[in-house]
């Protein structure tokens, strides 16, 4: 196992899509939703574990959930673990990750995955990673993984690539034309039918030099603040610089920010059953179904006359659900979701209108 690799995995976000069942003291990436017995953000673990050292593995997440994660990943050191006293999307959270590796091993190639995907062909997703790490080791360029589309979906960003720019003749990394944010219906199908496009999967793999080189160019403000604390990072100083610098740093994508902005940003075209957990609708379709379609967690769950449903409530809870067509219904703490199948991404709003409400108490 070759002791220059490493991974970040981004594991920070509050996944509000999926309320209530996931909640701001336990988002879904600490839940285990697919019933396998290990929460998304272990299986992620698991994953990487085959391809780099364990203690080459670093986990970037907010400040209150640092006793979730050494209970879930007791394999990790307190090192490991870094905390974001605020959320300030993926550049900050990697440009932090950078310069805490840069302090270990400058000549590290990292691999950086959000702790929430579903990738069903182990294998081959591993091989993909590995191939992508030895693509990059020797050259300047910043490699994402792109996923062959099976429909027209409209919740994943999109990948453009240069048809006529591979990296060999056999090669499935190619030069990255344009990237799109999550397009309408129309357009969608359009990029489907074009056979240009890949979705986004949000895992890149980069050189340490590479991807500082990049923040440097592109995100000089941000790199200049986390750079400041250079002789602080794996110190007992580390956590105070830290805390005052988030507050100082920007809301940024790495996609923004960067990826979409940098000439030298490659896309491996993969395949290996991958899918962004990013909502119930997504979930629906890697979860076990009846006859009808539907999928049902529940012991003391009695259905009737429901079809395309997704209903999961706690095994103490008794419920009757009747006559629902492609709805969603989930009950946690006592909290009760309702809503159509289709209606699924105003979940977010939902979550919204209660803050503004209700406070914090039910999210």
């Amino acid at each position: 196992m070759n002791k220059n690799n490493y991974c970040v995995i981004m594991a920070g976000g509050v996944g509000s899509r999926f309320w209530p069942l996931s909640r701001s003291n336990k988002p879904k990436q600490f839940l285990d939703i697919l019933g396998t017995g290990r929460t998304l953000l272990q299986m992620t673990f698991d994953r990487f574990k085959t391809i780099c050292p364990v203690e080459n593995i670093f986990v970037v997440t907010g400040t209150p959930y640092g006793k979730l994660i050494a209970e879930q990943l007791p394999e990790l050191s307190e090192n490991q673990i870094l905390f974001e006293p605020i959320r300030r999307n993926t550049a900050p959270c990697i440009a932090y990750a950078n310069y805490k590796i840069f302090k270990i091993n400058p000549d590290a190639n990292i691999v950086t995955a959000p702790s929430d995907h579903l990738i069903l062909n182990e294998t081959e997703f591993k091989n993909v990673i590995l191939q992508g790490l030895d693509f990059i080791s020797d050259k300047d360029a910043l490699l994402t993984l792109g996923i062959k589309p099976s429909r027209p979906e409209t919740g994943y960003g999109y990948i453009q690539f240069n048809q006529k720019q591979k990296e060999s003749k056999n090669s499935p990394i190619f030069k990255v034309k344009t990237f799109t944010e999550k397009p309408n219906k129309d357009l969608a199908q359009v990029f489907l039918d074009s056979g240009e496009f890949f979705w986004n999967s949000g895992i890149f793999i980069w050189s340490l030099k590479s991807i500082m080189k990049a923040f440097n160019s592109y995100l000089p403000e941000i790199d200049s603040l986390f750079k400041e604390g250079y002789n602080m990072y794996n110190t007992d100083q580390e956590e105070s610089f830290i805390s005052k610098t988030y507050f100082e740093c920007r809301n940024i994508s790495i996609d923004y920010g960067i990826m979409e902005k940098a000439d030298n940003v490659f896309v491996y075209c993969s395949n290996f059953g991958w899918a962004d957990l990013g909502t119930w609708g997504s979930l629906y379709e890697y979860l076990p179904q009846d006859e009808n379609k539907n999928s049902i967690r529940g012991k003391n769950t009695f259905t009737y006359n429901l079809e395309n449903c997704i209903v999961n409530l706690p095994d103490d809870k008794l419920a009757v659900v009747q006559g629902l067509s492609n709805y969603i219904v989930v009950e946690s703490d006592g909290i009760l979701l309702i809503c159509k199948k289709e209606d699924e991404q105003e979940i977010k709003q939902f979550v919204n209108d209660i803050k503004l409400k209700n406070g914090d108490q039910y999210l």
